[in-house]
């Protein structure tokens, strides 16, 4: 099940809240959203909900032993192994498999007669229940003895199937303690109603030009219409996720608990180092708090700083996804996050160029999206020289260019910063905080309508980051 659907919007979300706000113990308004999350997630695949028990009865048992054990860096080496085996299996078999059968050109994994399907969300708990078992370990915050409270924490269906990624010690005392204001809960619903309109309106009406496009190949599409798919996947991919943690973060607000902001406006950057501290925080996050620091940092020279960058970004590529536009597309931002630090950083940042390095930021961050949207590497770079390269072609932007595409491409466009960046400047808070106005209402009711009317009409598509 998923946000943007009528099931749940005028079925389920009522009835949780309803059920939530009668209940008068915390202990059982949290055993209800344990009960509402696994239902939620069985709506979809109700044969992978055993799994995600499965991972977090593991993460739960682990998390004890380490707290009570003395060969804690074992036990968290052996629970770390089992999580990453789990998720590999699942995600990587044919990928790995295909890869080296490809290696010793060999069928000996026979890939076609193997079927695993990727559990939906797989990636996001995994990394929820590790980032969990490393806390104890280090001490940061006690084992979870309730396991009713485990299972909230990984299960809690806002945030469970597409982030953001919420580590356990910004959330552990929430868990136990929450209260819920009417201006948080305001604040939810508003949050919420703009995340709904981000993705049906925006990145719905975006998708549907740029999956037409991608079915033909790169050298029938002529040069401006690559270039202009180029521009509306970009902003498809931001208003699709940034659409899918607005959610999230305003549905917590309703329950009373508070996520992180995943999203600072990430295409303002001045460069892919400051676009990734604004584009999916918590993953950054996550990979700077358990595989950066770890590794090193930028404690020990600058060649270790470089290959620790190099093996955080590769990673953050497989973590996306199967396949090498994934590798090479976390690989070639790990290569300008590099060539920043060694170069850039000597011109970047000192305001006389602050144009050329939001456009130089754009650019970059432009081409490594048509690489992440390819549906392989070889695509990609037939589409990467096709924008550059004059050829003949069959499909012409004349064929999407209408007014209809041109209004939602200056909407998209204004939408990802422009706007913000000027309320901002009048201390305008949008959609940020509980505050309620007749205008106001009446603006998040339009755009509610108006999701439900595209809805109806069945222009709905999934989350991008649902199959990560």
């Amino acid at each position: 099940m998923v946000f943007s659907s009528i099931v749940f919007l005028w079925v389920l979300l009522p009835i949780i809240l309803i059920c939530y706000y009668i209940c008068p113990y915390l202990k059982a308004r949290n055993f209800l959203l344990v009960i509402f999350s696994l239902f939620f997630y069985a709506w979809g695949e109700p044969k992978y909900i055993v799994l995600m028990l499965l991972s977090v009865l593991v993460n739960y048992v682990f998390g004890i032993l380490i707290e009570r054990g003395r060969k804690k860096g074992l036990l968290l080496a052996v629970c770390a192994a089992l999580n990453l085996l789990i998720l590999g299996y699942f995600k990587y078999f044919h990928f790995l498999a295909e890869t080296w059968n490809g290696f010793i050109k060999s069928d000996a994994f026979k890939v076609s007669e193997v079927s695993v399907a990727l559990p939906i969300g797989i990636s996001f708990y995994t990394f929820q229940a590790l980032s969990y078992v490393v806390d104890v370990y280090r001490g940061d915050n006690r084992a979870q003895k309730n396991f009713l409270n485990m299972v909230l924490y990984i299960s809690f269906f806002p945030q469970l199937i597409a982030g953001p990624i919420v580590k356990y010690h910004d959330i552990e005392m929430q868990i136990e303690k929450r209260t819920v204001t009417a201006e948080s809960f305001s604040y939810g619903v508003k949050r919420f109603i703009l995340g709904m309109g981000k993705k049906v309106i925006l990145a719905n009406t975006f998708a549907q030009i740029v999956d037409k496009v991608y079915d033909y190949q790169p050298w029938d599409v002529a040069r401006p219409l690559l270039w202009m798919t180029a521009i509306l996947y970009m902003l498809q991919i931001y208003f699709d996720f940034s659409a899918y943690s607005d959610m999230a973060i305003g549905l917590g607000k309703m329950f009373g608990f508070t996520f992180q902001e995943n999203f600072r406006l990430p295409y303002t950057a001045v460069s892919i180092r400051d676009f990734w501290r604004r584009w999916h925080i918590s993953l950054s996050s996550w990979f700077r708090e358990y595989v950066y620091i770890p590794l090193g940092g930028n404690r020990k020279g600058k060649m270790r700083t470089y290959l620790n960058l190099t093996a955080v970004f590769l990673l953050t590529g497989f973590w996306h996804g199967a396949g090498w536009t994934f590798i090479v597309w976390g690989i070639y931002h790990g290569f300008f996050n590099i060539l920043e630090r060694c170069l850039l950083d000597k011109w970047m940042g000192r305001g006389r160029w602050h144009v050329m390095e939001h456009i130089y930021t754009l650019l970059v961050v432009l081409i490594g999206w048509v690489l992440f949207r390819a549906p392989t590497l070889t695509y990609g770079l037939q589409y990467i020289k096709g924008m550059f390269v004059s050829h003949e072609a069959v499909l012409r932007v004349e064929r999407f260019l209408d007014l209809k595409t041109m209004m939602f491409l200056a909407a998209g466009i204004l939408g990802s910063g422009i706007i913000q960046n000027i309320l901002a400047r009048k201390q305008i808070r949008f959609a940020e905080d509980g505050d309620i106005s007749f205008i106001g209402i009446a603006g998040y009711m339009a755009v509610m309508w108006f999701s439900v009317i595209l809805l109806v009409n069945n222009t709905y598509n999934p989350f991008i980051y649902f199959r990560f």
